[in-house]
């Protein structure tokens, strides 16, 4: 370089700026290349490429070599830098699974920018036959393509689905039906499993199929995992055909507790199979089993569901982390569950339930956000790739087909479903009020979908103690084929067809939760009046317990104290609040709704000064207070308010018993009465005058005439009663002229009108005692206020 500009000077030519740049470039690039080339030549022989001298110098060289090696022990042969490398399998794992999850996403976002596609194909079907494809290419390609592993199924696909549907679990329903649906999914599971096992054994015990090495325990083992409903099928079908509630409560409800069955029966068949034998002993430790994987995987996750609703507590400084205490011991819960071989799903449900009300009285708005979001769409990614991979398990797997196994299969899940759904809601609505339908039992028998973990469960068979394993995996695959795509396909016209109700997507409202918690305490009520502790009286205890200690444990500042209608009016206000800034109404917040504490950062409120208060005249307020004065009952004549928990006699029930009675009895002598007036009206005036001069009379032209005075007790006496004039106003307002007939005017007429006010006021409060109500001088659809 020093060389070639010097030649540059010496002939006197100037190189531009950057022509200079880019031959320095250059120089550089053939140093370097220069530098990497000369070590090739120099080892490309010991002597060196132009070495003339003999052996002896050679030597020398090696052992000049060796001197300088051992001096330097860590010097080594120079590379040139790399520029550019490709080292795939450094990142084949992550990228692997990045492309998988990018392929589900497009897969679904294209299903969706269909309508007609997917009012008619379920998403589920498309995912599977997308799966097949991808597969297939796989395969034509040269490689093997990926098997559904179920370790990967059941720790890192399957949780995000059961959380998501435990965190946004409907608790009232799901506990008002909590005993149908432990009847569909304990004893309709068993009765599933042992009738296909039963009937699948001797199915194969007939000559001629070719599968008389199927023993009876592989059978029963078979029967236990496919008669199980697949929760996310059931999720994947029934969320796009907007089924009512009571239905679609009653199927997932059933996917998700059947899991403890199930697992149970799975592990108790297997160890059977390898030990070859079978005693009482071992049926009563099944059944002990069963009751331990349920109850204890329950009893895990409400721990974990508490922990985590106590440590939403104080994290009011740290939003940022409160959706990962979420999802952390949710999954803690789950993996706790699968250390000790309980069910993880019961886990994950119980987690999920116990926590949501705590967790989200303490953590903010934000957070709730970030949670349902992100479990919708960490569920819908993993529902997704477990379809794509079913399809691709389908091609990459050792099939072993058998036209008898795999029909009677088909046929004996289809006709047990039935059998077991139709005879235990014969059982069920001799108990239950609202009762299940024929097109209800329909609906339920034909949403019995199998999936995923029935496949997982089949590939985690021991071949050596289940030769017929990939028999079994192919006839599980067929079942999960036939249940998506044809029931599937089909469940929705079905639906349509039989008119059955479909979900209403209303929001509730404060009269329904009103009306809700009234029936609540009302029946809570009866419940203890009449001494039958229901479930009513049961979660009225539970309310009250979780009201008193665990509230105030769990929940953070005054929102502990809070009542819980109170709690749904703010949480109604925060929704409706976040929708009108969405939808861009956020400006400007109609008077309607009442800004209290949860859109305080939405609008500012208003100082008090710009209140206004409405003006009320003197004359409406004086209206006003002669109603409430002639309505008001006393103190005295009220009923205590209802106590479902205590039944204290009133004292002043003898007393309004007793004024019941005085007003029963004045309106008999009242009916007597008017039966004599109107007796009366038809005798001759002479015959009355006759008579008695001073008892009836005529309408007098003149207030100098006499009138009755009907006097039937003495007002001392406690047993009196006075008789008011119903007709004395009617008659005032009309014409004195007017010839109505026979009437009854109040006495002293001939006094001086203050006495008659006295005696109007005494007639007034009598009857106020007698009838209370609205006077006739008030009209009653009149407002109470402008």
């Amino acid at each position: 370089m020093t060389l070639l500009s010097s030649r540059c000077r010496c002939s006197g030519t100037s190189i531009p700026a950057p022509f200079r740049g880019l031959l320095f470039l250059c120089a550089l690039v053939l140093l370097l290349l220069s530098e990497a080339v000369e070590p090739l030549g120099a080892s490309g022989s010991p002597g060196g490429a132009g070495d003339s001298s003999g052996g002896s110098h050679g030597l020398q060289k090696g052992c000049e070599a060796d001197v300088t090696k051992s001096k330097h022990p860590t010097n080594r042969t120079k590379k040139p830098f790399p520029v550019l490398s490709f080292d795939y399998e450094h990142v084949k794992t992550p990228f692997e699974i990045s492309l998988w999850v990018l392929l589900a996403s497009l897969m679904k976002l294209g299903f969706h920018l269909i309508p007609r596609l997917s009012s008619i194909v379920p998403e589920s079907c498309l995912l599977i036959v997308v799966g097949l494809l991808v597969g297939g290419l796989i395969k034509v390609v040269g490689e093997t393509p990926p098997v559904l592993d179920s370790q990967v199924f059941f720790l890192f696909l399957l949780p995000p689905i059961i959380l998501d549907a435990g965190y946004f679990l409907p608790i009232r329903p799901f506990s008002e039906n909590l005993g149908t649906i432990l009847m569909f999914a304990v004893v309709g599971t068993l009765w599933n499993s042992f009738f296909m096992g039963g009937l699948l054994y001797g199915v194969c015990q007939i000559k001629g199929t070719d599968l008389n090495t199927v023993n009876l325990l592989a059978c029963l083992l078979f029967g236990s995992i496919i008669s199980a409903v697949d929760p996310v099928a059931v999720l994947a079908v029934f969320e796009e055909i907007h089924i009512n509630e009571l239905l679609h409560i009653l199927v997932f409800g059933e996917s998700l507790l059947n899991d403890a069955v199930t697992v149970v029966l799975y592990h108790l068949f297997e160890e059977y199979a390898g030990v070859g034998s079978v005693s009482i002993l071992d049926v009563f430790l099944g059944v002990v089993c069963f009751l331990v994987v349920a109850l204890g995987g329950v009893l895990v996750g409400a721990f974990y569901g508490i922990l985590a609703a106590f440590t939403s507590r104080f994290t009011s400084h740290t939003r940022v982390i409160e959706p990962l205490f979420v999802f952390v011991y949710s999954y803690m819960a789950y993996l706790s569950a699968e250390v000790f071989h309980l069910s993880g799903i019961m886990a994950l449900i119980a987690c999920g339930a116990v926590m949501r009300p705590y967790v989200e009285a303490n953590i903010s708005h934000k957070s709730h956000t970030t949670i349902k979001y992100f479990l919708k769409m960490w569920s819908s990614v993993s529902e997704t790739l477990i379809f794509i991979f079913l399809g691709v398990s389908t091609v990459a797997g050792n099939h072993s087909w058998n036209w008898t196994f795999v029909t009677v299969t088909i046929i004996l899940c289809l006709v047990s479903r039935v059998l077991g759904v139709v005879g235990l809601t014969y059982v069920i609505n001799k108990f239950r009020i609202v009762k299940l339908t024929t097109k209800d039992q329909f609906i339920v028998a034909y949403g019995g979908l199998r999936g995923a973990i029935a496949f997982s469960l089949g590939y985690l068979l021991d071949k050596s103690h289940f030769p017929m394993r990939d028999m079994f995996l192919t006839a599980i695959i067929t079942v999960i084929f036939f249940t998506v795509f044809v029931q599937g396909m089909t469940i929705r016209p079905l639906v349509d067809l039989l008119a059955v109700k479909k979900k209403q997507e209303t929001k509730r409202s404060i009269n329904e939760e009103i009306h809700t918690q009234f029936l609540d305490h009302l029946l809570t009520g009866i419940e203890d009046i009449c001494g039958h502790y229901g479930h009513h009286h049961w979660k009225d205890k539970l309310n009250r317990f979780n009201k008193k200690y665990v509230k105030k444990c769990l929940i953070a500042g005054e929102r502990s104290k809070e009542p819980q209608l109170i709690a749904f009016y703010h949480k109604m206000e925060m929704k409706q609040a976040i929708e009108l800034v969405e939808s861009g109404g956020g400006v400007k917040l109609p008077s309607a709704v009442p800004s209290t504490v949860s859109m305080q950062n939405i609008q500012p409120k208003k100082p008090p000064s710009d209140r206004a208060i409405p003006q009320i005249s003197k004359g409406r307020e004086e209206e006003i207070r002669k109603i409430l004065r002639n309505n008001l009952q006393k103190t005295r004549q009220r009923l205590r308010s209802y106590n479902r928990h205590t039944l204290v006699a009133d004292p002043y029930e003898d007393g309004w018993n007793d004024l019941l009675f005085k007003r029963q009895k004045l309106m008999e002598i009242e009916k007597k009465v008017m039966c004599v007036s109107v007796s009366l009206t038809h005798v001759p005036n002479w015959w009355l005058h006759s008579s008695d001069p001073q008892a009836y009379s005529s309408k007098p032209t003149s207030d100098d005439l006499p009138t009755i005075k009907v006097d039937l007790a003495s007002p001392q006496s406690p047993d009196s009663v006075n008789l008011v004039n119903e007709f004395q106003k009617a008659a005032t307002q009309n014409d004195p002229d007017d010839d109505g007939g026979l009437v009854m005017k109040v006495p002293f007429a001939d006094k001086d009108q203050g006495e008659q006010d006295n005696k109007k006021e005494q007639q007034r409060l009598m009857r106020c005692l007698s009838d209370p109500g609205p006077g006739g001088d008030e009209e009653e659809d009149e407002p109470f206020l402008p």
